[in-house]
């Protein structure tokens, strides 16, 4: 009913940038908090950031300052600007999202699929 479809990811020098996207669809009458999670291999995954309806931010303390979380509800599409990349950044990006869909009661988390970030010379 709804899917999450990341973008943006890629290979990037350290102390580079990159600019994720997540874009929502299917049967969504609102979305709540919208989040990034990244997971590096052997590793668990962890919250990156995290972002309200309203707008209220959460950062993990190893991106503050670095990260920035936003979002357009117009467009149903959350967005992670990374700043000053650094190799520990390497991992799979996942966005979720908790959504009340059309015709349901209860609101649902969903998750995309992931996008790879390598940060490396």
């Amino acid at each position: 009913q709804v899917q999450l479809v990341e973008s943006g990811g890629g290979l990037v020098q350290p102390g580079g940038s990159l600019r994720l996207s997540c874009a929502a669809s299917g049967s969504i009458l609102s979305i709540n908090a919208m989040g990034w999670y990244r997971q590096a291999p052997g590793k668990q995954r962890e919250l990156v950031a995290v972002i309200t309806s309203g707008g209220s931010t959460n950062y993990a303390d190893s991106v503050k300052g670095r990260f920035t979380i936003s979002r357009d509800n117009a467009k149903n599409t959350g967005y992670l600007q990374m700043n000053s990349l650094k190799p520990e950044d390497t991992a799979v990006y996942l966005c979720n999202a908790d959504v009340s869909v059309i015709g349901w009661s209860s609101i649902y988390r969903y998750w995309g699929q992931g996008t790879q970030v390598t940060v490396s010379s």
